[in-house]
C-alpha cells in the first residue's frame, strides 16, 4: 500500500525531512525548505539477483584499466593526481572571467594531440565562432578538436555517439537542460538531473568528463550542493583579476590527494603552468625594508614562500583600524593581541595593516610566527634579514607551536637562497644548509631575530649583498 503524504525538500541541496524546518540539516541554509507534495512508500524487502559480474579477490582485480592517463597540463595533472582516470567526472568552479574557458581549451587541445582520441567541447553559454577565435588566438586548434554549441542534454548526447570522444568537457553545466526534468536550465531538478545524466554515461562508457561550474557571490559552487557529492572530483579554479596568477585548488578528489594546488599564469595569448611559483610571493628589494617577513607555507605537497608585509601606524581615529588581505583576519587580531600581552608591545592604538605579497591566501597557522615578526619590525622600525624564514603557530600563552612538515618547508628555503631559520623546538629532523634557531615562545623568538646575520635599524640598512 502506497501512504499519501507530504514532505519537504531542501531548495539549495535537495536534503528531504519528515517536517518543516528553518535550517536545513545537510547544507546548513536557512529558509530553503520548502513544502513537497507526493507519496511516501513504505519499506520494502529486495529479492536477490544475479550480480552482473562475479566478486574477486582484491588482489586479482585489473587496476590497468583505470589508470590516469595525463591531460598534457602538468599543474593540473598534479592537482588531479596523475591525470584523468577513465569515467572520471571532474567540476572545475571557478569566478566569471577567471579562465575556466581558456584552461579548458588548453586541455581539450593537449588531449587532441597526444591522444589518439578525439576531444569534445561543448559550450552552453558561447557560440561556436567565439570559442574558435578565442582557440585560434591561444594557439589551441587541432583537427581532433570537436566543437558543438548546445544546451540540449539529448543534443549533447547525440553529438558523443557521432564524434566517439575521449574527452567530454561541458561548458557550463548551468546552461544545460534535461527534457526528462522539469524547471528553467540551472534550477536545482535540471541541473541535478543533467549531472546524473552526465555521471552515468561516463561510467558507462569510461569517457572522462569535465564539467564547468559558476559560483556564488560567496565563492561556493552555485546550484545544488548534491552537484559536489555526485561527482568524482571539485576544482576551484581562483584568481585575482588585478593579477595574471591562477590557482586551481582541490577541493574532493577520489583518486588522489584532495589538498593539492597548481598555479598558472594567464596571459593575452594563452594560460600556462608555473612549476616553481615560490618567486611570485617574495618582493625581492633591494635593500631589507622594515616590516616583512617571509614564511613557508605547505599547500598539498608543495612547500610555497610567502611575504608577510605589516604597517604600523599610529591612529586618529577613537577606533584603530584592523586591515587585512591575503590573511585570515581573525588569527592576526589574534596575534596582535598575544603579541602585546605576552612581549609587551602597546599596539592597541595604533592602526594595522597586514598583506600578503602576489595576491596569495593564506590561511594556516604555520605563518603567526611571521606575521607575528612583520608586526613588531614594523613597530621598532627593524629591518629582519633579507635571508631570515619563520615558521611556527603562536598560541594565546606566547608559545610557538610546531607545525607539520618543518623539514620539507626549510628545504625549500634553503633551495631558494635562505640561510636562517627560526623553528618550534622539536620539529623533527631538519634538512643540512640551513641554520636553525629554536624558539619556545614569541618573546625569545623576537630577542632570537635580533641576532641573525642582516637584522639592522631601519637607518642603517645594508643592501642584503652587503
Amino acid at each position: 500500500m502506497v501512504r499519501k503524504g507530504s514532505s519537504y525538500r531542501c531548495a539549495e541541496c535537495g536534503h528531504e525531512v519528515a517536517k518543516w524546518v528553518g535550517r536545513c540539516p545537510e547544507c546548513q541554509a536557512w529558509g530553503t525548505v520548502e513544502e513537497r507534495a507526493g507519496s511516501r512508500a513504505p519499506i520494502a524487502t529486495v529479492a536477490a539477483g544475479a550480480p552482473s559480474s562475479p566478486a574477486k579477490p582484491i588482489a586479482e582485480v585489473d587496476v590497468e584499466a583505470s589508470r590516469a592517463k595525463p591531460t598534457g597540463v602538468s599543474e593540473l595533472d598534479r592537482v588531479l593526481g596523475g591525470g584523468l582516470v577513465p569515467g572520471v567526472v571532474v567540476l572545475l568552479a571557478g569566478e566569471p572571467g577567471v579562465g575556466k574557458s581558456t584552461l579548458l581549451l588548453e586541455v581539450a587541445y593537449q588531449w587532441a594531440a597526444r591522444s589518439e582520441a578525439a576531444a569534445l567541447y561543448v559550450t552552453g553559454e558561447e557560440s561556436a565562432g567565439q570559442v574558435r577565435l578565442r582557440a585560434e588566438r591561444t594557439g589551441n586548434v587541432h583537427d581532433r578538436m570537436y566543437l558543438a554549441a548546445e544546451s540540449d542534454l539529448a543534443a549533447v548526447f547525440g553529438h558523443v555517439d557521432d564524434v566517439k570522444p575521449g574527452l567530454l568537457i561541458v561548458d557550463s553545466v548551468q546552461t544545460m537542460s534535461s527534457p526528462q526534468a522539469d524547471g528553467a536550465p540551472g534550477g536545482v531538478t535540471q541541473v541535478r538531473a543533467v549531472t546524473a545524466a552526465l555521471v552515468a554515461l561516463a561510467k558507462e562508457r569510461g569517457l572522462p568528463v569535465v564539467l564547468v561550474g559558476h559560483v556564488t557571490k560567496e565563492g561556493s559552487v552555485a546550484g545544488p550542493r548534491v552537484l559536489e557529492h555526485l561527482v568524482d572530483v571539485v576544482l576551484h579554479f581562483e584568481g585575482d583579476k588585478h593579477s595574471t596568477l591562477r590557482m586551481v585548488r582541490g577541493v574532493k578528489n577520489r583518486f588522489g590527494a584532495a589538498d593539492e594546488i597548481g598555479c598558472f599564469e594567464l596571459h593575452d595569448d594563452g594560460i600556462e603552468g608555473v612549476p616553481d611559483p615560490s618567486g611570485l610571493f617574495l618582493n625581492r628589494h633591494a635593500e631589507a625594508v622594515p616590516g616583512t617577513a617571509v614564511a613557508v607555507t605547505v599547500e598539498g605537497k608543495r612547500p610555497l614562500l610567502c611575504e608577510v608585509q605589516a604597517l604600523v601606524a599610529e591612529s586618529a581615529l577613537p577606533q584603530p583600524r584592523r586591515a587585512v588581505s591575503g590573511l585570515d583576519s581573525a588569527r592576526v587580531s589574534m596575534v596582535l593581541a598575544v603579541l602585546e600581552k605576552r612581549s609587551g608591545n602597546p599596539i592597541g592604538g595604533k592602526d594595522v595593516y597586514t598583506a600578503t605579497v602576489g595576491g596569495m591566501k593564506v590561511t594556516e597557522p604555520a605563518v603567526d610566527l611571521a606575521v607575528a615578526l612583520a608586526v613588531w619590525s614594523g613597530m621598532r622600525d627593524l629591518a629582519l634579514s633579507p635571508r631570515l624564514v619563520a615558521i611556527g603557530e603562536v598560541g594565546l600563552a606566547g608559545e610557538v607551536r610546531r607545525v607539520t612538515g618543518v623539514g620539507r618547508r626549510l628545504a625549500e628555503a634553503a633551495r631558494l637562497g635562505f640561510t636562517h631559520a627560526l623553528v618550534p623546538p622539536d620539529s623533527g629532523p631538519l634538512p643540512d644548509g640551513i641554520k636553525t634557531l629554536e624558539v619556545g615562545d614569541l618573546a625569545s623568538a623576537l630577542r632570537a631575530v635580533e641576532y641573525v646575520p642582516g637584522t639592522r635599524p631601519a637607518d642603517r640598512t645594508a643592501s642584503p649583498s652587503a
